[in-house]
């Protein structure tokens, strides 16, 4: 038994988490959000990996979800884990991992609170990272129209240089 597969017995006896070695050094894993916490928890002080290397989020709009996505490194095994797991789209919330990956868990938390509006229950400060001013909805939600919120909130139908922005003249 390789490495990867290693990974993926251990967690899938453990967690009932289901897993894939995606190639060499990969494997992606998914997991309930009852259980994330527990998984992450158990990977960095039990399975080594250490590193958060990035979070990301996926808009399924038709499913009425979000599929979050970490990517944790094992400097040791030279592993990069992929753990997925999905929350509702209407009421995003999932346990922050701050208490695990501090200030790196933060930011990341941050960015994604801010561009999709995911709440990270436990992350002390979710407050804008990158848009400081900014008063609409999350931006990287796929049902945000930003051509409609910029044509509004920037152009104005009665300048007739403008126009062309709304479809007329």
């Amino acid at each position: 038994m390789n490495a990867e597969e290693r990974v993926i017995g251990a967690f899938t006896s453990r967690f009932g988490a289901t897993g894939q070695v995606q190639r060499r050094g990969r494997v992606w894993l998914t997991v309930e959000k009852d259980r994330l916490l527990d998984v992450c928890r158990f990977a960095k002080e039990e399975m080594g990996f250490v590193h958060l290397s990035s979070l990301s989020v996926t808009d399924w709009v038709e499913d009425g979800e979000y599929e979050l996505t970490y990517h944790l490194w094992s400097y040791e095994e030279k592993i990069l884990l992929t753990v997925k797991t999905r929350i509702e789209r209407d009421k995003p919330e999932i346990p922050s991992l701050v208490s695990l990956w501090g200030e790196n868990a933060q930011a990341h938390e941050r960015e994604m609170h801010e561009m999709f509006g995911v709440d990270y229950i436990g992350n002390p400060d979710l407050s804008p990272l990158f848009l400081e001013e900014w008063d609409g909805p999350p931006p990287f939600r796929k049902d945000f129209d930003w051509r409609e919120y910029v044509r509004s909130e920037y152009y104005d139908v009665e300048n007739p240089r403008e126009r062309v922005y709304f479809g007329g003249d």
